[in-house]
């Protein structure tokens, strides 16, 4: 047998015997859905998220977040829906605000209250990219001073508040710049109770909670506009997880698959309607 003969005999046994221990051993497993699920979240088969206590309209309907009705209700369970989570198995729990917004570990996987996207707060927790972003607006009461405001220099002499650390309270001081400063509040709740008593005239929040505001709350609220958007104080509002966590990037995915496939414009038309009354202040 010549030396090209052996060679080619020598490596088509070792071929064979190569193919003979590959049909003998055991393919490695797949990862299986509930093993690559169940990575990093805080309940094993579960999916936990946290809103506030309360939740208010029109972003959780009749604060009961698990009926899915109201804007962020729906958003939550579109994006346990791209993360591959039933219904069935969406836990809820409640955290204040500023709780769910402060260093250290927590007990949800992710939070939604409309939480601006800012840097100072992305130093202790981390942000999905954008499920929604609106204009800040001012609104008043019929009879107070600002009732006939039409534009942001009508606006400068006026008292103004909004709730303290908000991007509100960012839009007073550096969009209208009142002669009086920003009026600082705990919370919305407590600058709608000045302006019903008169302590100021008017309060600047989102536009949605501009329209909630002024169409269920303050007897007769008065939506005078909303704050040019090209100033760069916009509210980006982002799912809140724990600093690094292991589920930003899929929760990340699930929010852009939600955004590309039009599902959440379908969504914010749905609960949160259209900027209809409410000019853009000049």
């Amino acid at each position: 047998m010549s030396r090209i003969v052996r060679g080619s005999a020598a490596v088509a046994l070792a071929a064979a015997a190569s193919l003979l221990l590959a049909a003998c051993t055991p393919a490695a497993p797949a990862e299986s859905p509930e093993s690559s699920v169940d990575a990093g979240y805080v309940t094993e088969g579960k999916l936990t998220i946290a809103t506030g206590e309360p939740a208010y309209f029109p972003y959780v309907i009749d604060d009961d977040p698990t009926t899915g009705e109201g804007f962020e209700a729906a958003i939550a369970y579109a994006v346990a829906e791209e993360l591959g989570f039933a219904a069935d198995d969406v836990v809820w729990v409640r955290t204040s605000f500023e709780a769910a917004i402060q260093p250290g570990p927590k007990d949800f996987d992710f939070n939604l209250q409309q939480y601006t996207i800012t840097d100072e707060r992305a130093e202790n927790v981390d942000f999905s990219s954008p499920y929604y972003s609106t204009p800040q607006a001012v609104i008043t009461v019929e009879g107070s001073p600002a009732a006939e405001a039409g534009s942001l220099a009508d606006l400068e002499g006026l008292l103004l508040g909004a709730a303290t650390g908000t991007t509100s309270f960012a839009a007073i001081e550096e969009q209208i710049a009142p002669a009086a400063g920003a009026q600082a509040f705990n919370t919305n709740d407590d600058a709608v109770l000045a302006l019903q008593n008169g302590t100021i005239d008017a309060i600047v929040v989102d536009l949605p909670t501009a329209f909630f505001l002024t169409g269920v709350i303050l007897e007769g609220g008065v939506l005078l506009g909303q704050l040019p958007a090209d100033a760069g104080i916009s509210d980006e509002w982002g799912l809140v997880l724990a600093k690094d966590s292991p589920l930003t990037a899929a929760v990340t995915a699930a929010v852009d698959a939600l955004r590309e496939s039009g599902r959440l414009a379908e969504i914010a038309d749905e609960w949160l309607g259209a900027d209809a009354g409410a000019p853009i202040l000049q």
